[in-house]
C-alpha cells in the first residue's frame, strides 16, 4: 500500500499528467488532427472574407446604376438615343445619364466576344448609363416614359443581376460557416478518439489512482490539460502553415476577380490567429467529456 500512496502522491503533486502517454499514435493523432483542421480552418475563412468582399462589391457597383438598351432600324438610332436622353434629363431620382461609346461598348463585350469586335458590321444595341441618386427614381413610370418616347428602349434596372447575387454570396457564406462547423465537429470527434484510447491504455494506473483515494476530476485535469496543450501546438502550426500559403497564394489578375480576392486584407489577418485558441476549446471540451464518460463506464 505504501508504494500506492507514493505513487498517488507523486501525480497529485505537480505530475498528474505523467499518467498521459507523451507520446504515441494517441499524441501524434491529436497534433495532426488539430493541424489538419486548422489548415482547412483557415481557408474556409479566406473564402468566407474573400466571398464577402466580392458580394459588397458587386451589390455597390449595381446598386446605384442602371442602363437603357436601345435597338432601332437603321437611321433612327440617333434620334431614339437623344429622346431617351432628354427623358432621363426630366426624371427626378437620375443624378446623371450618358451615352456610351463604341469603344466603351467594345470593352464590355470584349471578355465574350474578344477585343477585336466589329461593331459597326453587327447590330449591337446603344447602351445608355444611368447614374441614380440617393432617393432612386419610379421604375415602372420610366419604362412607361421611355415606351411613348422611343419604342426600341428598354431600361434595365439591374434588379435581376443584383439579387442573385446576393443570393449566391449568403449561400457561399453559409456553406463557409458549415464547413468551419464540419471541420470543428471532426476535429472533436478525432480529439474523443484519442483521449478515450488513452484513458483506456491507462487503467491499470487510473485503478491504481482510486485505490490510493484519488478522485475522478483528478485523472480528468491530467488528461484535459495534455490534450488541450497538444491540440492547441498542433492548431498553431497548421494555422501558421495555411496563412503562409494563403500569403504566397498567386494573383490571376483582375480577369478572375473573384479568385484575384481569395485570401485576407488588413485587419482579416487577425482572424486566423484565433483558430489555435478554438480549437483548444473544442480540444478541452471534447477530452473532459470523453474522460468523464470513460471513468463512469469502468467504476
Amino acid at each position: 500500500m505504501s508504494t500506492i500512496a507514493h505513487l498517488a502522491a507523486q501525480l497529485s503533486g505537480g505530475d498528474a499528467e505523467r499518467m498521459v502517454p507523451r507520446t504515441g499514435i494517441t499524441a501524434n493523432l491529436t497534433m495532426f488532427a488539430a493541424g489538419a483542421m486548422a489548415f482547412l480552418c483557415v481557408f474556409a475563412l479566406a473564402l468566407l472574407f474573400s466571398t464577402s468582399r466580392v458580394a459588397e462589391r458587386w451589390a455597390s457597383e449595381l446598386a446605384n446604376t442602371a442602363t437603357v438598351r436601345i435597338s432601332a432600324p437603321a437611321g433612327q438610332e440617333e434620334a431614339q438615343v437623344a429622346a431617351v436622353l432628354a427623358v432621363l434629363e426630366q426624371t427626378p431620382g437620375i443624378s446623371s445619364a450618358r451615352a456610351m461609346s463604341d469603344d466603351e461598348q467594345a470593352l464590355l463585350l470584349a471578355p465574350w466576344l474578344g477585343p477585336d469586335l466589329p461593331l459597326a458590321d453587327l447590330p449591337v444595341p446603344r447602351l445608355v448609363e444611368i447614374t441614380e441618386a440617393s432617393g432612386g427614381f419610379d421604375a415602372e413610370g420610366l419604362r412607361l416614359r421611355l415606351r411613348a418616347e422611343a419604342p426600341g428602349a428598354v431600361l434595365d434596372d439591374h434588379t435581376r443581376w443584383r439579387a442573385p447575387l446576393i443570393e449566391a454570396a449568403d449561400r457561399l457564406r453559409s456553406l463557409g460557416w458549415l464547413a468551419i462547423l464540419l471541420i470543428a465537429a471532426s476535429m472533436a470527434a478525432m480529439v474523443t478518439l484519442a483521449a478515450t484510447a488513452a484513458l483506456a491504455a491507462n487503467g491499470q494506473v487510473i485503478e491504481v489512482l482510486r485505490l490510493a483515494g484519488a478522485r475522478d476530476a483528478f485523472v480528468v485535469r491530467a488528461f484535459t490539460r495534455r490534450f488541450t496543450l497538444r491540440a492547441f501546438t498542433g492548431a498553431m502550426v497548421g494555422a501558421v502553415f495555411a496563412m503562409a500559403a494563403v500569403a504566397v497564394m498567386p494573383n490571376p489578375g483582375a480577369a478572375a476577380s473573384f479568385f484575384s480576392g481569395l485570401g485576407f486584407r488588413g485587419g482579416e489577418w487577425f482572424a486566423p490567429l484565433f483558430v489555435p485558441f478554438a480549437a483548444a476549446i473544442v480540444a478541452f471540451l471534447s477530452t473532459r467529456l470523453a474522460a468523464t464518460r470513460r471513468l463512469r463506464s469502468i467504476r
